[in-house]
């Protein structure tokens, strides 16, 4: 005896609905196995936090207010800016061809700097600096791509210009911040047995050196103000005005940092990254002048005026803090926001012209000497792009009180 099936009386939209909560379903779960993936990949390179000791230490920094590190002069993020900006990116965020750039031998640093300072731009904001007789590294990434995972993320535009095992060890390793473009986990586990380099880092940052293998006895960390000595250099860690965090839920539990480097003959400042605010002022005033400084220059827009200063204030920063000669740096390796490659540095130098200011335009893997009285090399090897001026595509950090009124240069 054959059953009757029981009428459908769900109606005909029925079916179309069941289908589509399946996939929907189907999807979460899917989104849910890839993310986990990743996690898993890219588990040592989201880093670690904090001990709930080392916790206890943090929330005695004068930076540290409710469970957080926090800036005198709170960001501004105007979102919808960011998002109507996605779709106004320069077709030319980054490059179409191959960037010029000067590959280093084993051999280039083997005789030191007749005028005991030399610097060489490896792209973004990794620096090699010889100063006063002690070597520099600031923000090392050798990884292909600005990520916590090795397959995805922003990938540079070339390949590094210098095998870690040729770089000269440095006797120290400044990181300005955890975010990826700084602190890349990968080249910090390769130099974990670089037994005779120190890594200075902003306060809270060892945790993710020690998840990388570095030894804590050769990491120090600082807060704003405080130095330590390397050699006969002091490193001193100046305010910046920035955030951190490696993951949406560590935002801002480690400190964010400059650095000056002042040694017997040579004073260099290191901007790490960072919006304008009053305390640049003071790092002039405090710490320099400074014969050379390295400034950020690039990844700006209007919708996040303060984390990034952006090519104009780049140069009003070099000034404040008394800066002889600048290189800009934070450009020509990654693509992080939404102008043209090329437009930092087209930008810097127009401003720099305004006000007669040094710049040295050095290829990525170019070294240049700065000596008291030499002008730098203002090399043009970057292509002709099309690029937004300041007055088309204004960054203007908020709560500048003390910087605005004619007196504060």
């Amino acid at each position: 005896m054959m059953l009757a099936s029981a009428p459908d009386t769900r109606g005909p939209r029925a079916r179309p609905r069941r289908w589509l909560r399946r996939s929907l379903q189907l999807a979460g779960a899917s989104l849910v196995l890839v993310v986990g993936v990743l996690l898993v990949a890219g588990c040592a390179g989201f880093g670690r936090s904090p001990s709930a000791e080392h916790q206890v230490e943090l929330a005695r920094s004068p930076q540290w207010k409710d469970d957080r590190f926090v800036n005198p002069q709170p960001l501004h993020n105007d979102f919808g800016l960011m998002m109507k900006g996605l779709g106004n990116v320069s077709p030319d965020a980054s490059p179409k061809v191959a960037v010029p750039v000067a590959p280093i031998t084993r051999d280039r640093f083997a005789m030191p700097p007749a005028s005991g300072l030399r610097v060489t731009w490896l792209g973004h904001s990794t620096v090699f600096l010889e100063i006063d007789g002690q070597r520099v590294l600031t923000d090392p990434i050798w990884s292909d791509r600005a990520s916590p995972i090795s397959f995805v993320g922003p990938r540079r535009y070339y390949p590094p210009l210098v095998a870690l095992a040729d770089l000269p060890r440095p006797d120290v390793v400044v990181v300005s911040h955890d975010h990826y473009d700084h602190l890349d986990h990968r080249t910090i586990a390769a130099m974990k047995d670089w037994h005779g380099t120190r890594f200075v880092v902003p306060l809270g940052l060892g945790a993710h050196l020690a998840g990388g293998g570095v030894p804590a006895a050769r990491i120090t960390e600082l807060d704003w103000w405080e130095q330590t000595a390397v050699g006969k250099v002091t490193v001193v860690a100046t305010p910046a005005r920035h955030a951190s965090g490696r993951i949406l839920l560590d935002n801002d539990e480690k400190l964010w940092a400059g650095y000056a480097f002042v040694g017997p003959r040579h004073r260099v400042y290191f901007s790490g990254d960072t919006g304008l605010f009053p305390a640049v002022k003071e790092i002039g005033s405090r710490l320099g002048p400074f014969d050379l400084t390295l400034i950020e220059v690039g990844q700006y827009d209007a919708a996040w005026p303060d984390w990034h200063i952006g090519p104009e204030q780049a140069v009003r920063a070099h000034e404040l803090v008394r800066g002889r000669v600048l290189l800009p740096i934070h450009w020509g390796l990654f693509t992080l926001a939404y102008h043209s490659w090329t437009e930092p540095i087209e930008r810097t130098l127009e401003a720099a012209r305004a006000v007669r200011a040094l710049v040295a335009t050095p290829k990525p893997g170019e070294s240049i000497e700065v000596g008291s009285a030499s002008t730098p090399p203002t090399t043009r090897w970057w292509p002709s792009l099309p690029w937004r001026s300041a007055e088309e595509a204004p960054v203007v950090s908020t709560q500048l009180d003390g910087l605005n009124s004619a007196s504060s240069d």
